[in-house]
This record gives C-alpha cells, sequence and structure tokens, in this order.
C-alpha cells in the first residue's frame, strides 16, 4: 500500500480493533507490508493469533490484545501498553463492530446493550485514548468503520443503523476538534462487503440470516475495502464511501430526503419489506 500516510506517519504506529480476521486483518496486513508496527484487538485468540503471524510475515511488527472492547478498562489497559511499547500513536483504526436485526420494539433492550457497548462506545473509548495521544503529538489520524446504513437507515435493523449513525456524528464533532491540533479524521461507510459481521447476531433469525447470506455474497473483498479506505484517508478525505452504492444512497438522500423517507415508508410497508429489504442489501 503506497499511500501519504508513509511520508506524513514515518513512525508507522497503528491500533486497530477487531484486527483477529475480516477488514482489521486487511488493515494489518496492508499496513504491514509497508513495515508498520500494530497493535491488534480481538476477543478470539486463535484469530489474533493468525493475524498476528501474518502481519509479522508481511514485514511489520505486531502487539496482540485479547479482550473485549466494550470494556473500556480493558481497554485502556491495552492501549496504555500499546502506547508505552511503541512511544506513540500515528494511526486509530476503530474497526470492531457486530451486526444483527430485528423489529425495533421486539429486540430485547439488553441486546442494545450489548450492540451500542461494541459498535458506538469502542469508538467512544478508543478515540477517548487516543485524543490527548495525537494532540500531544500534533500529528495522527483516527479512521472510524461506521456503515452506509448510518444515513440510510434501513427497516429492521435500527440496533445497527443508531450505532452507526452515532459514530459518523462522532467523526463528524472531532473532525472540527481535532482541526487545529494536526491530527485527521476520517469516517468510512462501506456497503455489505464479505465479513463475519454477523458472527454473534442475536436478534430475528430469518433477517439475521438473510443479511448473513447477502454479506457472504458481497462483491467486495475486505481486502479491497481496506486498501480503499487507507488511500482515500491518505488523501486527507474524511467521509469515505467505498462503493457506488454508498455514494448514491448518501448524495440521494442529502438532496431527496423527503422522497428518500417516502419511499422507503412505501415500499417496506407491503410484505414487510422483505423482497424490498433484499434488493437494498444487495446494493
Amino acid at each position: 500500500m503506497k499511500n501519504k500516510f508513509l511520508k506524513r506517519y514515518p513512525g508507522k504506529r497503528a491500533f486497530i480493533t477487531g484486527g483477529g480476521s475480516g477488514l482489521g486483518r486487511a488493515f494489518a496486513l496492508a499496513l504491514a507490508a509497508d513495515q508498520w508496527t500494530i497493535g491488534i484487538t480481538d476477543i478470539k485468540e486463535e484469530g489474533l493469533v493468525e493475524t498476528s503471524k501474518l502481519a509479522e510475515s508481511a514485514g511489520g511488527k505486531a502487539y496482540m490484545y485479547l479482550f473485549d472492547v466494550s470494556d473500556k478498562h480493558a481497554y485502556k489497559n491495552a492501549f496504555d501498553d500499546f502506547i508505552f511499547k511503541t512511544g506513540g500513536l500515528d494511526l486509530l483504526i476503530n474497526n470492531a463492530g457486530v451486526g444483527d436485526g430485528g423489529f425495533f420494539g421486539e429486540y430485547e433492550l439488553e441486546h442494545w446493550d450489548w450492540i451500542t457497548g461494541v459498535n458506538l462506545m469502542a469508538t467512544v473509548y478508543g478515540s477517548h485514548f487516543a485524543t490527548p495521544v495525537m494532540k500531544k503529538q500534533g500529528s495522527g489520524h483516527i479512521i472510524s468503520i461506521a456503515s452506509a446504513a448510518g444515513f440510510a437507515n434501513l427497516p429492521n435493523m435500527s440496533m445497527y443503523n443508531t450505532t452507526k449513525a452515532a459514530v459518523i456524528s462522532l467523526m463528524e464533532t472531532l473532525h472540527a476538534e481535532l482541526h487545529g491540533h494536526g491530527v485527521n479524521v476520517s469516517v468510512a461507510c462501506p456497503t455489505f462487503f464479505r465479513s463475519n459481521i454477523m458472527q454473534h447476531r442475536k436478534g430475528d433469525k430469518d433477517t439475521v440470516l438473510l443479511a448473513d447470506a447477502i454479506v457472504q455474497g458481497a462483491k467486495y473483498l475486505p481486502e479491497d475495502i481496506a486498501v480503499h479506505i487507507l488511500t482515500e484517508a491518505g488523501k486527507g478525505k474524511f467521509y469515505i464511501l467505498p462503493s457506488i452504492q454508498s455514494k448514491f444512497t448518501f448524495h440521494f438522500k442529502r438532496f431527496f430526503p423527503k422522497f428518500f423517507l417516502r419511499y422507503k415508508a412505501k415500499h417496506f410497508s407491503v410484505n414487510n419489506g422483505r423482497e424490498w429489504l433484499i434488493k437494498m442489501l444487495e446494493m
């Protein structure tokens, strides 16, 4: 991966959550190919070890951290250890995330606590710990992985939509706050790509099985998405929309918000929108 990160951050120190598989692993390997030192977190030891070995084989240096990113105390311990070992931080990638589905009002409240902890609060924790380090350095970059779901807000996905919309909002806020401190911020909003994001699902069985099938059949690979995001972030882009579908949805809603809302409501009212939802998810 040859992009402007190399010249801007010669220290080459990155901390990546959810690095044991999928997009997180793709980020780690892309950076390792340019000899970055990487802190990799995950809740599964097997995937963490495999990513670490692959990263070091690719030319990088890896530190492994096995913990749940929704645990702020465990997160701080891991983050502080990485900073102690490397002396600073050039890139934080808030990547860890889980997907789920189901109707609002039927989705259990304790499941809301779970998905909010992983998708939103882990992003808050990572950004909270990284911000003072980067401000003191006068440099750094925070990339958070949100989703097109954060602005499309499709039915049957309220829990996922809400957490990703909040991530976008947080990053927009940090973009303004950190601009004068030499710290860059980006938020990536992909549509579906192949991943295991639904592996911990807790919601409606039919909805999550449908979503998982579409994820596994998506045409985009994690490696493609990772390289695109890093390249665009290296150019200083804030909104990173990795596919034609995410770009179209973003701009269509922005310029035609009333029509967008009416369209969703109208089509979802027929058969609970199952056929329409399949079509939208396949974008």
